[in-house]
């Protein structure tokens, strides 16, 4: 079983060893890198590369790690029982299965996706800890243990908005996804649009990587907002001679929208439009 990327997914060889490592070693693939850098993707890639069922996780701010292993509606167990309902004898009725318990009991080896850890509250990842490494934890309400047959391949995804624990960290096998080179972003174009014409991506990534070299520039455009740009590129039939004899005056790039997403961003394109026709 060993991961070489897809036909939709340009992966590097460093990424290509991470992921190897990680199923190899059944230690959680902690990736991180920049929004848009393909994290999230990268655990559905690998699915279906190892032809494996993918549950996914999805992390919000309010999200805990109990959530993960299952929850009991002690609620509703108390309305059925006030209402005469028969279910109220059998307390699994109310037991709702998380993620992780999904991941233990599948007939098939997962690959389990824990998308953006980094959201929720910083005790979270350490109260995964004993449950990720000894792949088992306890329902207190029926007295019974669940434990994975075969240790999931878990991905974790973090925008490094939080720093994890160390404990945590120590755990996992991490691998950052560094921003595209020129190359390998011209590998992920011709994925998504073979046959394209060559001097149009050449001068749309010549635009893309001068905006992501602006001094002060708030939010970088990604690799997906290349890819939204150049489909827009494409639609709208825009000349190339728009993109070969760009004004320097008119510092924003066409339909900029796609590739800046700030009003800050905006404003500091049109503050070196304005003072590029002052010096010309």
């Amino acid at each position: 079983m060993r991961f070489e990327g897809t036909s939709n997914y340009v992966a590097t060889d460093d990424l290509k060893v991470a992921v190897n490592a990680a199923v190899l070693l059944r230690r959680p693939l902690l990736v991180k890198g920049e929004p848009g850098t393909g994290k999230t993707v990268l655990a559905h890639e690998i699915a279906k590369a190892v032809n494996a069922p993918l549950i996914e996780w999805h992390i919000k701010s309010t999200t805990k790690a109990q959530q993960g292993l299952y929850e009991y509606d002690a609620v509703a167990r108390l309305r059925d029982g006030q209402l005469g309902d028969e279910r109220v004898h059998d307390i699994s009725n109310y037991i709702k299965k998380g993620k992780l318990w999904e991941a233990f009991t599948s007939p098939q080896l997962p690959v389990l996706l824990i998308d953006e850890i980094d959201k929720a509250d910083i005790e979270f990842p350490n109260d995964l800890l004993q449950e990720l490494d000894r792949m088992s934890f306890d329902v207190y309400e029926t007295r019974e243990r669940i434990t994975a047959a075969e240790r999931p391949i878990v991905v974790i995804t973090s925008n490094n908005e939080k720093e994890l624990p160390d404990a945590f960290l120590r755990r996992c096998f991490f691998h950052y996804i560094k921003f595209p080179d020129r190359e390998t972003m011209q590998a992920i174009i011709d994925v998504h649009f073979p046959g394209i014409q060559k001097t149009l991506v050449s001068k749309a990534m010549d635009v893309f990587y001068e905006v992501r070299e602006v001094p002060g520039l708030k939010k970088k455009p990604s690799t997906s907002e290349l890819l939204d740009w150049l489909k827009l590129l494409l639609n709208e039939d825009m000349p190339l001679d728009v993109l070969q004899n760009r004004d320097p005056a008119k510092a924003i790039p066409p339909l900029h929208g796609a590739l800046l997403k700030n009003e800050q961003d905006v404003m500091l394109f049109e503050r070196l439009a304005f003072m590029a026709r002052r010096q010309s």
